[in-house]
């Protein structure tokens, strides 16, 4: 994979109509950020992919099978391009934000614990409230889509086809932004999504029953099959018997003529009524805008053969991904959220498993036992994926941790309206700076060219910094001394974490812990974890419950999944061992066997918590005594 920043050129929207917005740019080009290897579940193995010349046209950039991205889908639909998949898609479903009223926060529940130990997940951040939130306004928003729009088509293959979910607060808007991007000639369909399970709330207008689907293709040639769905005949046929040679009218015990009603296949029109996400059901994973599975296989089947390339760069919960592998078809998908990512990745190494099984291929010894299951769906176009990152977000996690427990305690309200300015502490602007370094000059210089473009704007200014160079003190007293002798609006005062005693614990992120004990046995190794602890969410349970909070009594209750790579290089992790409990009743093992490389080996352990928080532990193991 080139390992250097490019440039890919991106052609022109010339479709009709135009729409005009404040602040909008034609992307002419972008840049591409080079992606990191980071993850890999059963790449190398010999039957990992299906027929191999399949894969002749695979970009040699990347790993055969899934690919999932974690980063801001605008830097992974470039790297996409610039590393050969141009062309290539023949599939995009994408499910931007669009509900303004809803919320993003994910909830996640101990394991294994009864009652109502649920902890609230991270609100996002400023880069990942852009993908799950509505919190700009108009005008960012249709430049935010048309950017990635206008990427997503240099993507798709001639006959491909994208499908945009959206509902009635966005669709006018995105319907004329696809025909500027599309053409309004390559409109194929607005499907209603009616989702037929929902129950009506009342109020003061009509409850909101559908979703809107917006279709479009590449060119005026694309891949479309048919969608039987089961109807009930108008026509009636009676019910008889043949009694005595003849054939005669059955009766009701009122003497009514029986009659049955005859059942037939149709193809489906753009109305489609499928349920939404049960609470309860098996596929809910804790994301607030799942979709259902029965939604994605029928796009994913009306617009696709079998081993294509489908894509969804608002990837999510991992719906797409699941059902692109459950019908045998190659995908990619990518979020900006690392918990998306994590759970898209448990939800498919659990579908890998059961493929493994049901198309009696020669799997590794080291996955757990499942149910047995059957199935007629077609062999899967791969049995592995990879996980790669287009910049680094880990660094940023943990950045929004320490914004989220410094507003919690300094009581900073966060606001969702305002574009630069992160929330309200009174009556006073409250501007978070950057946590990767202390605050300089040049960060409040950036707060006054903010201030000048808002001449109307009189309130003060609270800017929260871990820490502060020298310069700072001086930069401020100049800038105060002047609103201290006349009426000027806009003083600042800086709350320095690191050395205000009032919030200097609060901001400090300390990580999960664990202590594993690693063994070599005759046939590999022994793979024990001892105990496991997670501040975070101990210090939420605190936060949320008090003094009431529950008391922890097994540490598997605080751990999503268990992964462990035997041969670990330092660099990539390669998934042998999976432990992925399928309920949220049931803990993780704890303990495992499985091979490992003769001699000397470095073993990995991930452990994920219930927030997705990873602790990575590695210990040496040397060539056994045997």
């Amino acid at each position: 994979m080139n390992d250097k920043t490019s440039e890919v050129l991106i052609k022109p929207a010339k479709g009709r109509p135009m729409l005009t917005w404040v602040g909008k740019r034609p992307l002419r080009n972008v840049m591409a950020y080079p992606a990191q290897l980071i993850e890999t579940y059963g790449c190398g193995n010999e039957k990992s992919i299906s027929s191999p010349e399949l894969w002749n046209d695979w970009p040699d950039a990347y790993l055969k099978g899934g690919l999932l991205f974690h980063g801001d889908n605008k830097d992974v639909l470039a790297n996409l391009l610039a590393n050969g998949f141009r062309g290539k898609v023949k599939l995009i479903y994408i499910d931007p934000p669009f509900d303004s009223g809803a919320d993003y926060v994910r909830r996640v529940k101990l394991r294994g614990v009864t009652g109502t130990t649920r902890l609230n997940g991270e609100e996002y951040s400023m880069g990942e409230q852009i993908q799950y939130t509505d919190i700009w306004t108009n005008d960012n928003y249709m430049q935010f889509m048309y950017e990635r729009l206008l990427l997503l088509k240099e993507l798709l293959i001639e006959d491909g086809s994208i499908y945009l979910h959206t509902d009635s607060h966005r669709t006018h808007h995105l319907r004329c932004l696809m025909d500027e991007v599309f053409g309004s000639e390559r409109f194929r369909n607005e499907i209603v999504w009616f989702y037929e399970n929902k129950l009506a709330t009342g109020g003061n207008t009509f409850d909101g029953f559908h979703d809107i689907l917006l279709v479009y293709t590449k060119d005026n040639n694309w891949t479309h099959h048919d969608i039987l769905v089961k109807v009930k005949e108008i026509k009636l046929q009676p019910v008889t018997q043949k009694i005595e040679g003849k054939r005669v009218w059955l009766r009701d015990d009122k003497g009514k003529r029986l009659y049955k009603e005859s059942e037939s296949e149709r193809p489906v029109g753009d109305v489609w009524s499928i349920p939404i996400v049960n609470p309860v059901a098996t596929e809910r994973t804790g994301f607030p805008t799942q979709k259902p599975e029965a939604l994605i296989e029928r796009i994913i089947s009306a617009s696709s053969n079998i081993n294509d390339l489908v894509l969804d760069c608002f990837i999510g919960s991992g719906t797409t991904a699941v059902v692109a592998q459950k019908l045998g078809r190659r995908w990619v998908g990518c979020d900006i959220n690392k918990g998306a990512v994590q759970t898209t990745s448990k939800r498919i190494i659990d579908i890998i498993k059961e493929q493994a099984k049901v198309n009696n291929i020669v799997r590794s010894p080291n996955f757990l036992p499942q149910d047995e299951k059957q199935t007629k769906l077609p062999v899967p176009a791969q049995l592995s994926f990879s996980v790669y990152r287009v910049n680094d977000y880990d660094l940023q996690i943990q950045h929004n941790e320490a914004i989220n427990l410094a507003c919690e305690h300094i009581g900073i309200t966060r606001t969702k309206t305002d574009a630069f300015f992160d929330g309200v502490l009174g009556k006073k602007l409250v501007k978070i700076a950057p946590f990767n370094h202390p605050l300089s000059p040049l960060d409040l210089e950036v707060i006054k060219s903010e201030l000048k473009n808002r001449p109307e704007e009189e309130r003060d200014i609270v800017v929260v910094s871990l820490g502060k160079e020298l310069a700072v003190d001086a930069w401020l007293e100049d800038w105060n001394r002047l609103r201290r002798q006349g009426d000027f609006p806009n003083k600042i005062e800086v709350i320095e974490l690191r050395s205000d005693p009032r919030y200097g614990g609060f901001f400090t992120h300390k990580p999960a812990q664990a202590i594993v004990k690693v063994q070599r046995t005759e046939k590999g190794i022994d793979v024990t974890i001892e105990s496991f602890i997670s501040p975070t969410i101990i210090e939420r349970l605190k936060q949320q419950a008090g003094i009431l909070a529950p008391q922890i009594d097994d540490w598997r209750a605080m751990v999503d999944s268990v992964m462990i790579d035997p041969g670990y290089n330092g660099e990539v992790f390669n998934v042998v061992l999976a432990d992925v409990p399928e309920k949220k009743s049931e803990l993780v093992a704890g303990k495992y066997s499985l091979l490992a490389p003769e001699g000397e080996a470095t073993v990995a352990v991930k452990i994920t918590d219930m927030l997705g928080e990873e602790v990575l532990i590695t210990q040496q193991v040397k060539r056994s005594s045997s």
